[in-house]
């Protein structure tokens, strides 16, 4: 399908979505002349989403309102969020102490996308925050620290969502990753030379290291400053603690 396709139920059942989400109830009045949809169509969709559960009718005077399965739409973000706020302290401490910028990530849609940075706080950053901005999975440190962690169906969903790998490639990756297990970080690895590099751990649930990664983090150096030895000798251990203190803190965010 062509990127930019509009499915038109969809679009009305969204439209009706975000109707009903402006106020604690809606009647099919409001709603007919908030969306601009015949009022049948609308009535169609009120019971559709009844069915589902995602609607529910009040009463004949006050009409229709939202139930609280569609909050479960939002939990990937509510998540992220809860990940970003659990972060942002311990980052601009580290930064505050070490200098360097750090770049917190998460996976979405085969990329990793930059969710917080500390550039703006780093006398040593030459890049920006770049907020929102997507890194590949397969050649920066962010990502690899990701797959080496994952638990493997993740893994294998990642690769084959990204194109998947030749044979002697996936035996390539399968040794990189070994080697980033073993020593508990990443680097990039650039298809060309670059100035800037990174080494990235994983943010992992408390629960042992079969549970699910739920973000990694990245500290920018230029290549010119330390080599890798220098980078993981010195900042390997702080990086690894400065995760699992993440990790911890969003653990009693998402409890409470």
């Amino acid at each position: 399908m062509a990127a930019g396709v509009v499915i038109e139920p969809v679009r009305r059942s969204f439209a009706v979505l975000e109707a009903l989400s402006r106020r604690r109830s809606s009647t099919v009045s409001v709603l007919t002349g908030e969306t601009g949809l015949p009022r049948p169509t609308v009535v169609r969709l009120l019971h559709t989403l009844i069915a589902l559960g995602y609607a529910a009718r009040v009463s004949r005077e006050q009409g229709y309102r939202l139930t609280e399965r569609v909050l479960g739409l939002a939990g990937s973000i509510r998540f992220v969020d809860h990940l970003v706020d659990a972060a942002i302290p311990h980052m601009s401490r580290f930064t505050s102490e070490h200098g360097w910028p750090l770049y917190l990530a998460t996976l979405s849609y085969g990329s990793i996308t930059i969710r917080h940075s500390t550039a703006p706080e780093s006398p040593m950053a030459f890049e920006e925050a770049a907020l929102n901005t997507r890194r590949p999975v397969l050649i920066s440190a962010l990502g690899r620290a990701w797959l080496a962690f994952c638990p493997e169906k993740e893994r294998r969903n990642i690769l084959r969502d990204i194109g998947g790998l030749t044979r002697r490639q996936e035996a390539t990756l399968g040794q990189v990753l070994k080697r980033v297990r073993r020593d508990g970080y990443a680097f990039t690895q650039p298809p060309r030379p670059t100035r800037i590099h990174g080494i990235a751990v994983a943010i992992r649930q408390e629960r042992g290291a079969a549970g699910r990664v739920m973000g990694s983090l990245s500290m920018r150096f230029p290549s010119s400053a330390m080599t890798e030895e220098e980078v993981g000798a010195r900042f390997g251990g702080p990086l690894q603690l400065l995760a699992r203190t993440i990790a911890h803190d969003v653990g009693k965010r998402v409890a409470d």
